[in-house]
């Protein structure tokens, strides 16, 4: 009797661990910057769950929260009335990942070093770098890899010279596919690394 009360014990308590952390849960909480919507996307985020700055959130350490400087510049960016976001000017430079993986492929160097370039020779603008993944693993597993998929970008751009106050990092997981399905040619698409540049409004 005893032996069947804690092989149930067991199951039950198997049962919940498998559900906490291999289910997909409900409305996921993002953090998102309004207006940031891309054609294409099949579920695009909606536009009005704000980001915040600095607070050691969804936007990862690529924030210089150190410098108020670069704080009032990025929050400048980000105000609709004075910055304005470009997701489309570096679609080329779109990096994609390996399955369950951060490290940037050696092909892929080189568009990074573009946008790198383009930071030198643009000294007012910056840029979000967003880590996506494919849909397999959990939200939370997900979540983490695309931050480490968008720091690993960083670091590239950074040790190409650009001024790493100005590039700042948001992990979507698995939450924003750029392509929808379950094929491996879906997935391939999704484990990616997007920029978005933010600039002043003329």
């Amino acid at each position: 009797m005893k032996r069947a009360a804690l092989l149930n014990l067991f199951i039950v308590a198997l049962a919940l661990s498998l559900g906490a952390v291999g289910c997909k849960r409900g409305p996921k909480s993002l953090t998102y910057i309004p207006g940031q919507g891309s054609a294409g996307m099949q579920n695009p985020p909606p536009s009005d769950i704000s980001g915040t700055i600095g607070d050691g959130g969804a936007f990862g350490e690529g924030i210089d929260t150190t410098s108020a400087a670069s704080r009032d510049s990025l929050a400048d960016l980000l105000d609709p009335d004075k910055g304005e976001r470009d997701r489309n000017i570096f679609s080329a430079q779109t990096v994609y990942f390996a399955f369950d993986s951060s490290v940037v492929r050696p092909a892929d160097v080189s568009k990074v070093e573009i946008v790198a370039a383009h930071l030198q020779a643009n000294p007012g603008h910056a840029v979000i770098i967003e880590g996506h993944c494919d849909e397999r693993g959990t939200v939370e597993y997900n979540r983490s890899l695309g931050e480490r998929r968008a720091q690993s970008v960083r670091e590239i751009m950074v040790r190409a010279g650009a001024d790493a106050s100005r590039i700042h990092t948001i992990s979507f997981g698995e939450d924003v596919p750029a392509v929808a399905g379950t094929t491996e040619a879906a997935y391939s698409q999704n484990r990616r690394g997007e920029f978005v540049l933010l600039r002043p409004k003329n």
